[in-house]
């Protein structure tokens, strides 16, 4: 699966840091702005891991699950 997200990039020193306005919670940082850039990739990743997983938690039994693409 392939999203495209918006990615902010602000120096703060010698930092550039990273964050997605679409995924709150989502930042990273690196000397670079590739760094930032593959830190702020892991960070979203692990958010909507987080998110996914706490949703479907306490789900019915009965429930129907399936899956939707989103291009």
């Amino acid at each position: 699966m392939q999203n495209e997200f918006t990615a902010i990039f602000e120096r703060d020193e010698e930092w550039i840091i990273a964050y997605c306005p679409e995924i709150p919670g989502a930042n990273g940082q690196g000397r670079t702005k590739d760094e930032a850039r593959e830190s702020l990739a892991q960070a979203i990743a692990l958010v909507l891991e987080d998110r996914r997983e706490e949703g479907l938690r306490g789900l019915p039994a009965d429930a129907e699950r399936d899956t939707i693409i989103v291009q």
